[in-house]
């Protein structure tokens, strides 16, 4: 009987740290676009990313949400799909540290720079509510797949608008508007009492 018990235990802890394992490596995730975004932001203000440049950037990243999204919809990122993830974000590492070393350089006194810092702040800002959630317990890993879904829809207009390496102000309410769609997600999960602490 005591015998049972142990392997009961023991089965219980592993599962309990399988599954925290796996919530750290989801906020880990996270907190690598948060550090991502605030790279490309900063790019921007200082010169050293054209709008251009960081509308590329921002494909990639949309990609990155994207395989986070659909890793994370049986609520959970396998050993291989975390290695996939990371060699994705090690490649916009590398590509954010080599766009802002290159000869090509931005104005971040334009309109168009401004327009698209303001919505790569507010990527930031919706990536640290996401983690906050998570830290928290409020949000599900799937919940935070959904809501990674939504960020890389917001990356991918600001990717198309920035394409040309013009964002105009009618560009930019577009991207406002999914802006405003995606917070409203996250506040919605965050407090639909499905977290899990």
């Amino acid at each position: 009987m005591r015998i049972q018990h142990s392997g009961a235990a023991l089965l219980a802890t592993l599962l309990f740290s399988g599954a925290a394992l796996a919530q750290s490596n989801v906020e880990a995730d996270t907190q690598r676009n948060i550090n991502q975004q605030e790279r490309i932001e900063q790019g921007l203000k200082s010169g050293q990313l054209s709008t251009r440049e960081a509308g590329q950037l921002e494909r990639q990243e949309q990609h990155i949400d994207k395989m986070e999204a659909r890793d994370l919809r049986n609520g959970s990122i396998s050993p291989a799909e975390q290695q996939r993830l990371n060699a994705a974000q090690n490649r916009a590492s590398r590509d954010i540290a080599a766009d802002k070393h290159n000869a090509v350089v931005g104005n971040p006194d334009s309109a168009s720079s401004q327009r698209l810092q303001a919505d790569v702040q507010r990527n930031v800002n919706q990536q640290q509510r996401i983690e906050n959630g998570e830290r928290s317990g409020a949000l599900t890993a799937r919940e935070t797949g959904r809501l990674e879904a939504g960020q890389a829809h917001v990356e991918r207009r600001e990717a198309h608008a920035a394409a040309d390496g013009h964002v105009s102000a009618r560009e930019q309410a577009r991207i406002q508007r999914s802006e405003n769609r995606q917070s409203r997600r996250i506040g919605h999960k965050k407090h639909n009492a499905r977290g899990h602490g």
